[in-house]
């Protein structure tokens, strides 16, 4: 009987030839090179394969859940200092040395986290080293090819930069840096074509990380970043590192729907700006700074808890031992701090809100 099943196991067992064309039909690669908008869009639908190395079909989960874990190469050093002993940064051996363009940065004016008035409006804000914010291109207007010259660390941003020069006019310009960019890259932004209609229908459009154009000019399922919410106006949604966005339908006219990384579907007009891949840097969120020192270096000032203060001082506060007299947490002004609404009217562009826990 052994002998018996033995033979039926191994007659059911599909042969290799049956398995090898199934094998060659998924290692089918993309084309990523059109010469029509109509054509890019309905072949995208069509062969269900990947666009500049993100997936292009499916969850945007599924797509880029891998880059936003905790990597293995976080530089971390030997516990010599209780500073030290959780330290745990992303290393940035790729990045530039030296620094930057003086003629692209600005020099920035803390306040404290006051206003105009000298009162505070946004808490533990202060001190901090000085920093020069580098300026960046957020409507990347400019047609033509442009080199990556190097990739950069902005003390103002979470995400690595890239300093880009003109092939043609020689313009440098910093950008957000998609993930996967190198030195020596080529970008394009294909903006300035959207006036021309001809132009665009005979221009080849790569769908490339890096490379910028109008919402209607992108595939639907690709992952992309630094989307505008106007005609002609900047990138505004998914610029921190990590951060990415996923084209769920688009079309000439109207407006585009794109799923954030939040789950939230929003509607985007078609001729706003969007460029191809995720933003770089995607371990910023699994960091530790190792000491509280580190924080004021960045400006932060510490934090204390309101069952810490006096009552006068926090609703909260006050009381013997640590209680907060069964009060619902609240805010030092004393408004809900879980769960209470804070819009009085809904925004008209989102077709799904984010999922509620």
């Amino acid at each position: 009987m052994l002998r018996f099943a033995t033979t039926r196991l191994l007659a059911a067992r599909p042969t290799v030839p049956s398995v090898l064309p199934r094998m060659a039909a998924m290692n089918k690669q993309p084309t990523l090179r059109f010469t029509s908008i109509r054509h890019m869009a309905t072949q995208r639908a069509e062969d269900g394969a990947f666009v500049g190395g993100y997936s292009t079909q499916g969850s945007i989960r599924d797509a880029s859940q891998a880059a936003s874990m905790p990597s293995t190469q976080f530089k971390t050093k030997k516990p010599t200092t209780p500073g030290k002993r959780w330290l745990k940064r992303v290393p940035r051996d790729h990045l530039y040395k030296g620094k930057a363009v003086r003629a692209l940065t600005v020099a920035k004016r803390s306040k404290g986290g006051r206003n105009n008035k000298g009162r505070i409006t946004v808490r533990h804000r202060g001190g901090g080293h000085k920093r020069r914010i580098r300026i960046l291109d957020w409507k990347r207007m400019d047609i033509g090819n442009q080199t990556v010259m190097r990739l950069e660390h902005d003390p103002g941003r979470t995400a690595w930069i890239a300093l880009l020069r003109h092939d043609e006019t020689g313009k440098l310009s910093y950008i957000v840096a998609p993930q996967g960019l190198k030195p020596g890259d080529t970008v394009t932004s294909y903006r300035g074509l959207a006036a021309d209609a001809d132009e665009i229908i005979t221009h080849t459009v790569a769908i490339e990380p890096g490379n910028c154009m109008p919402l209607r000019m992108v595939p639907v399922g690709t992952i992309i970043h630094n989307i505008g919410l106007r005609r002609n106006g900047p990138a505004i949604m998914a610029r921190a590192a990590g951060t990415y966005a996923q084209l769920i339908q688009t079309g000439e006219t109207g407006y585009a729907q794109v799923r954030l990384m939040s789950g939230e579907v929003r509607r985007v007009p078609v001729e706003a700006c969007a460029t191809i891949g995720a933003v770089s840097n995607p371990d910023h969120q699994h960091e530790m700074l190792g000491k509280a020192g580190r924080s004021r270096w960045l400006g932060i000032r510490p934090t204390v808890r309101g069952v810490a203060m006096n009552a006068v001082d926090h609703p909260h506060g006050g009381g013997r031992g640590k209680s907060k007299g069964n009060k619902h947490p609240r805010s030092p002004w004393g408004v809900l701090a879980k769960g209470g609404k804070t819009r009085k009217t809904p925004n008209q562009f989102v077709v799904k809100p984010r999922p509620r826990r």
